[in-house]
């Protein structure tokens, strides 16, 4: 629950790609020009990634950049956001990263690390055999996961007597909060250390949520236009649709800024937002992308043709629909809310993006649905092609033939180039547990699939012709 402060309280954040500075530090940015300046954000990063170089430029900018906002007729804000106080250089040892999360003035630290980043079974619990969690569990080598990061973080916190703090995932991972705390309770029972596990029962909580908003990848086309309006020295701007949403449970331990001045809708039940979005919006987009892979688009907006658009209208209103029963959303209207989003061609988003970690997200988004459907006795068609366009394009990628390089955190856990030497790559695919879950090596969907992806390669070849 919100607790009114008159100290300065710090919000850490791992994780410093665009969306967090889209969304998260949009909100707080807010909550600052109402006057409210209470709190303040630390980033850093878990791993040396990328964004090192993003968190160098932002270092130097003393934590201010641009966020350009771009409404769905073209108009076109930029606006200075200024809540980050204090970015954390990545070291070996996150040593400042550690020094940061166990202050006593440390009161949120949140995440974005992708739903792959999680490392969660079919049955959402740890993966314990995946080679970063063993990496991690055994602590030789440099820290890459966030149960590896966030260890170390309140390990030093209870040392310190540092106190409660609300750890909060800013994913699109189905009952985030809860599916992360289970996961970081089997990773500390496995380091065997019953006192921190007997510390986070009493000063953690990790309440759930879902987040929204559309953050292409930063490109020089962002930095032409900025220096357009005379905006010549960020290096580090970030690039968002006008369209945000942000709902909570309100399960803050240490306190947390009053967010809902800013427009956070906090609520009793996160999950039905959370599987709309799931469901709706993230899984259409995968689906979308992949066939933009497959047609040789670069563009989400340009893979939308119109056969893309029936495709996911009628997953929506054939299988998620009846698939969630009774839902406090029009799934119909958010369907064709979410497809004007994504045709938005001011907000470009790559289907390189969009279809990267595509592991996790057939087996987050999409999965359940599926399993759902053949659960009441359905046959879940219109979801089947979008399992078939996932077959295809991961086709394409171990034939090296996509028009971009793929990126998967988890690519180690599928040997795609085995599954398509096989003798029957259809069987081999469905049988992987980790795209599928329980329903790996299932007959009946091994041979609705089957006939699924025949008909959509068929469809693909005469939309490509007709493209020609």
């Amino acid at each position: 629950m919100t607790t009114k402060r008159t100290e300065q309280s710090v919000w850490l954040h791992l994780g410093a790609g665009a969306f967090h500075r889209a969304h998260q530090c949009w909100y707080l940015n807010e909550l600052h020009e109402s006057g409210d300046t209470l709190w303040s954000v630390s980033l850093a990063n878990i791993r040396n990634s990328s964004t090192q170089q993003t968190l160098k430029h932002l270092e130097q900018q003393q934590g201010r950049y641009t966020l350009e906002v771009i409404s769905p007729e073209g108009n076109i804000a930029y606006k200075t956001l200024s809540v980050i106080n204090n970015v954390i250089l990545w070291d070996p040892q996150l040593q400042a990263l550690v020094s940061e999360g166990s202050r006593p003035d440390t009161r949120i630290i949140s995440f974005t690390v992708t739903e792959g980043g999680y490392f969660l079974t079919d049955d959402g619990h740890l993966d314990l055999n995946a080679a970063p969690i063993q990496s991690d569990l055994a602590g030789t080598a440099d820290t890459v996961t966030l149960y590896g990061a966030l260890y170390k973080i309140l390990s030093a916190r209870r040392e310190n007597n540092a106190g409660p703090v609300t750890l909060l995932s800013c994913d699109n991972l189905r009952s985030n909060g809860e599916s992360f705390r289970r996961g970081l309770t089997e990773f500390v029972a496995a380091r065997e250390d019953g006192a921190l596990a007997e510390w986070l029962e009493k000063n953690i909580s990790t309440p759930d949520g879902m987040v929204d908003r559309i953050t292409p990848a930063s490109d020089d086309g962002l930095l032409q236009r900025l220096r357009a309006q005379g905006i010549k020295d960020d290096n580090a701007p970030v690039s968002c649709e006008s369209f945000t949403q942000w709902v909570m449970r309100d399960d803050f331990i240490a306190g947390r800024p009053a967010l809902e001045k800013a427009g956070v809708e906090f609520v009793d039940d996160v999950i039905p937002y959370e599987e709309a979005k799931i469901r709706v919006l993230n899984a259409s987009h995968s689906g979308i992308a992949w066939a933009g892979g497959l047609l040789g688009k670069e563009y989400i907006d340009q893979s939308l043709l119109p056969e893309v658009r029936q495709w996911i209208t009628e997953y929506v209103s054939q299988d998620v629909i009846p698939a969630l029963g009774d839902s406090p959303i029009d799934l119909n209207r958010y369907c064709q809310t979410v497809l004007q989003r994504f045709g938005n061609e001011r907000v470009r988003d790559t289907c390189q993006r969009v279809s990267s970690d595509s592991i996790a997200k057939l087996h987050e988004f999409i999965v359940p649905t599926l399993k759902a459907r053949y659960q009441q006795q359905q046959t879940p068609q219109a979801t089947l092609r979008l399992v078939a366009l996932c077959f295809l394009f991961m086709q394409k990628y171990a034939n090296n033939t996509l028009p971009f390089e793929y990126q998967d955190r988890a690519n180690d856990s599928v040997d795609f180039r085995a599954v398509f030497a096989s003798d029957d790559p259809v069987a081999a695919f469905a049988g992987q547990q980790k795209l599928l879950g329980s329903l790996a090596g299932e007959p009946q969907f091994i041979a609705d699939l089957t006939r699924t992806i025949d008909d959509m390669q068929q469809q693909l070849t005469i939309m490509g012709d007709d493209k020609q």
